[in-house]
């Protein structure tokens, strides 16, 4: 398939699967890291929470996401990604028993794995050209 300049055009690979490990891994991200700050801040616990679902739901790629509030290149969207796996994986071991943060590890690394394909289609350029349906 070729967009109107003449480029191709990818299809944007089934991310099931890794959608449904990516949005575990932001819940427990919106979780572990206010409650790792609340011993610090309050203030701070409550910007996480703000800045982690605020910011993705503000700023997606179009093609990526069925609704666009701002729009962003791919690449900026594979960092919000890799902030929200960052965010679960350091908080759970600051705030949990290091059972519990070894899981969310092992959950994080799966997620990178299942992401790869996604992130390869973002960093294409294929999510500026078609919108997803």
């Amino acid at each position: 398939m070729t967009d109107a300049g003449g480029g191709t055009i990818s299809a944007r690979p089934d991310d099931r699967t890794a959608s449904a490990l990516r949005f575990g891994v932001e819940l427990i991200a919106w979780v572990a890291t206010p409650w790792a700050l609340a011993g610090h801040s309050w203030v701070l616990a409550a910007l996480s929470v703000v800045l982690l679902i605020g910011l993705p739901t503000c700023f997606s790629t179009p093609g990526d996401k069925a609704h666009v509030i701002i729009a962003v290149p791919g690449r900026v969207t594979i960092l919000l990604v890799l902030l929200q796996l960052a965010a679960a994986v350091a908080s759970s071991w600051l705030a949990w028993p290091a059972w519990a943060a070894t899981v969310v590890t092992l959950l994080a690394a799966t997620t990178l794995v299942t992401e790869r394909p996604r992130w390869r289609w973002l960093a294409s350029g294929g999510a500026s050209a078609r919108p997803r349906g």
